[in-house]
């Protein structure tokens, strides 16, 4: 038996009995019984009753209700009304029966707005379905799993579990568990309340509200933009109507409609007159709903997205609905005390679509932002012109950050897997200079496009902008792949390592980052990946990781770096060895480097002996090599456990043991300036841009997404000073933290780790 073996039904009015039956409360009845009573129903259809159940009682009697009492309801319609709490609320609901046919076509994967605690948030739809158990396979009700997004993730009562039962997985507070009632679609459709409804001719010709469209008036052939549809025939706002006149209306019949632009033949252009100027307010008529747009708002641009176009009640000019990405709007999506869309409160902005301009961002010659990218011919001839003189534009500083580079459409654009390659450029570009270098030396000829690209049309407008278009980050894969390193580069996701050692080594032949020396040989590199023989850390820092590893394989720094990358031990990119990883805000490479004094550890005079067996004592700190001066290595080797020890010399320079005077040692010290991490293949990056300790910012290039298939990404950059406050935890307190529960997006650091980028503070440029 399954919940299709009954009828539901919803109490519009109160019975006289019994009683206990309230207006509101859903009921059901069998489809077998139902149809017994089909004779009474026809005999006196105004007192005919019918014996049903109330849906969620747990009394097992059922009620003879008049049928005049009721209305029915499909099981789709009861499961959404049963997930109310209250009886009058759900009468109130089905009588808004656009509402509910809304909330009937809503899907998994549907960005809505959802109410939660008096504000409006921005989620998508994971799952739709009960959240209790019903007995006897009757319908119980129906909720929306929403994923909270962008800036209100954290803002929700879940992790997408009620009861100790997951429905979807998400971060903690970023779930919520919601009725159709507190549900609206983020972009209106044909589903909507507010948009008229389409017929299934309009559906099959394609057209949607805002669409550009080419009509035909006495075998004339005129251009418009459609304002709605109804039936046979389409509403349009016109460019221009029969007498000239700008921003008519005009009903035309729906096969007279093509969606687009098709351009008049020139035998049917009959011009009477002297050619017009060319009038500019015709520049921006090709924006369309969902178009990324900019508007002046004082003396500064505003950005968001058009989520409506129309002529509203008493306006005659056509009005753009914009959701803008700051709170510089003045409501949440009404106007005229009439709702057109939906967006967070101080979003909305009406304007007239003619104050629109496409999204200067995305420095495009279309105002549609989801364009194809452009071939690689086209975007190496827009910087042909510039291949002189290359410009220089330092990194942002700690007081410029929050200026340039926080918000949304800020850092560096991801598209098709491209964000191994945006996390990695971000962290070594926006705020650190350490690597300029490899943007003004001399290179091959053949390989000049690729050092242009990279400092013209990517770290310049990340430093003077805080943002990169995608399509020049397509362009630098298409130009690698072009060089053949390999056929893939600009459609499959890669390592950074990877990238990183292609454009250092084999396009700009840059100098090895990295020079280490075993066995009397110097090996060279551009990145190290640590390797642990045995883990004896539980909950290691960077610094420990690096020493262990060095010890590991018996490796010696043959000189300090200028940056040091650092690739953490992993067993592919799904496996990690640790579950947390300490950030080294400073990493001491002092007893790392093969020449040169050190420290006794002990007595802090000069080191004289290294002792390897003495590393992997418990009894010492797991942090720091075992050197000692002869005289504590003497007495920490005169131990019975320790007799056995083979200390080694270390290399001294000549002239400072032959020097009489005091030498006050200085320790060569790395600073951290980038994390590179990764989690279900998707790399993000933290920047350290400051001294203080909440100087910590968080790049995602892919942070949300606008469109589908044939859509865009939208970046994001934005302080996590909470790095800050875990950094200053002990180990102890560090140890108990549950990554889940971690504050914002200081887990991904400590959990999700792979690449960690290192500095030394006197070889950056432009300090």
């Amino acid at each position: 038996m399954t919940s299709t073996n009954y009828l539901y039904f919803i109490v519009k009015t109160k019975p006289q009995s019994p009683e206990l039956i309230n207006a509101g409360q859903i009921c059901y009845i069998k489809e077998s019984i139902y149809n017994k009573k089909q004779s009474v129903r026809e005999r006196s259809p105004s007192s005919a009753k019918l014996p049903v159940f109330l849906l969620g009682s747990l009394s097992s009697l059922d009620y003879d209700i008049e049928v005049s009492n009721m209305d029915t309801l499909s099981a789709q319609e009861a499961e959404l009304l049963q997930a109310l709490p209250k009886d009058e609320e759900r009468l109130t609901w089905f009588r808004e029966r656009e509402a509910l046919q809304t909330a009937l076509g809503l899907t998994p994967g549907t960005p809505v707005i959802v109410e939660e605690g008096g504000e409006k948030l921005r989620g998508i739809i994971r799952y739709i379905g009960p959240i209790t158990e019903t007995p006897l396979d009757l319908i119980s009700g129906k909720f929306f799993g929403i994923e909270l997004q962008g800036q209100d993730r954290g803002n929700g009562p879940t992790d997408g579990s009620y009861r100790n039962t997951t429905f979807f997985p998400c971060e903690k507070y970023s779930g919520i568990f919601a009725a159709f009632s507190r549900v609206r679609p983020a972009v209106p459709s044909s589903l909507s309340p507010s948009v008229p409804k389409h017929s299934a001719q309009t559906e099959a010709e394609g057209l949607n509200v805002g669409d550009r469209v080419t009509y035909f008036i006495d075998e004339k052939c005129r251009h418009g933009m459609v304002l709605y549809l109804q039936g046979d025939s389409v509403k349009i706002s016109t460019d221009k109507d029969e007498s000239g006149k700008r921003g008519g209306e005009v009903e035309v019949p729906l096969h007279e409609v093509v969606k687009g632009e098709v351009p008049a033949e020139p035998e049917s252009m009959v011009v009477d007159s002297p050619p017009e100027e060319p009038d500019t307010e015709d520049l921006y008529t090709d924006l369309s709903v969902n178009s990324v747009v900019e508007v002046t708002l004082g003396d500064r641009n505003s950005y968001g997205i058009i989520r409506w176009i129309g002529t509203p009640l008493g306006r005659q000019e056509i009005m753009a609905g914009l959701e803008l990405e700051e709170d510089k709007g003045v409501s949440d999506g009404t106007i005229f005390s009439e709702r057109f869309f939906s967006c967070p409160n101080k979003r909305a902005l009406f304007v007239k679509l003619q104050s629109c301009r496409p999204d200067s961002r995305f420095q495009s010659a279309s105002a549609d932002p989801c364009k194809k990218m452009p071939k690689l011919e086209e975007t190496e001839r827009e910087t042909e012109h510039s291949a002189g003189k290359l410009e220089t534009v330092p990194p942002i500083s700690t007081e410029q950050v929050k200026h340039i580079l926080i918000g949304r459409m800020k850092g560096i654009q991801g598209h098709c897997n491209s964000c191994y390659m945006d996390a990695a450029l971000f962290s070594l570009f926006s705020c650190s200079s350490v690597l300029d270098s490899m943007l003004f030396k001399s290179t091959e000829p053949q390989d000049a496009p690729i050092q242009r690209t990279l400092l013209q049309d990517i770290v310049n407008p990340l430093r003077s902008k805080g943002f990169v278009e995608g399509r020049h980050i397509m362009k630098l894969r298409q130009q690698l792949q072009k060089h053949g390193y390999s056929h893939s580069f600009t459609t499959d996701e890669k390592d950074p390592e990877e990238f990183l050692t292609v454009i250092m080594h084999h396009i700009l032949a840059l100098d090895p980052l990295l020079k280490l020396s075993t066995g009397g040989k110097v090996q060279e590199s551009y990145c190290y990946q640590i390797f642990l023989d045995q883990n004896r850390l539980l909950l290691p820092t960077v610094q420990q990781l690096l020493e262990h590893s060095f010890h590991t394989a018996a490796l010696k720094l043959a000189e300090a770096p200028s940056c040091l990358i650092l690739q953490m031990p992993r067993f592919g990119k799904k496996f990690k060895m640790f579950d947390k990883i300490i950030p080294s805000l400073e990493l001491d490479i002092t007893d790392l480097l093969c020449e040169g004094p050190q420290q006794c550890i002990l007595c802090g005079d000069l080191a004289e002996l290294e002792c390897s067996d003495c590393f992997k004592e418990s009894l010492f700190s797991h942090t720091g090599f075992k050197i000692f001066c002869g005289k504590c290595s003497t007495q920490v080797h005169s131990h019975p456990q320790r007799r056995s020890h083979q200390p080694t010399a270390l290399d001294i320079p000549k002239a400072y043991l032959a020097s009489s005077k005091t030498h006050t040692l200085i320790r060569d010290k790395l600073e951290l300036f980038a994390v590179l991490c990764i989690e279900t293949s998707h790399y993000v990056s933290f920047i350290k841009h400051g001294p203080n300790s909440n100087d910590w910012i968080f790049f995602d290039s892919m942070a949300d997404r606008q469109g589908e298939s044939d859509g865009f990404n939208i970046p994001e950059v934005h302080a996590c000073p909470e790095v800050g406050t875990y950094l200053e935890m002990s180990i102890a307190e560090l140890a108990n933290q549950v990554p889940r529960d971690m504050k914002g997006v200081a887990k991904r650091l400590f959990c999700d780790a792979y690449m960690y980028l290192y500095q030394s503070p006197s070889m950056c440029l432009y300090r």
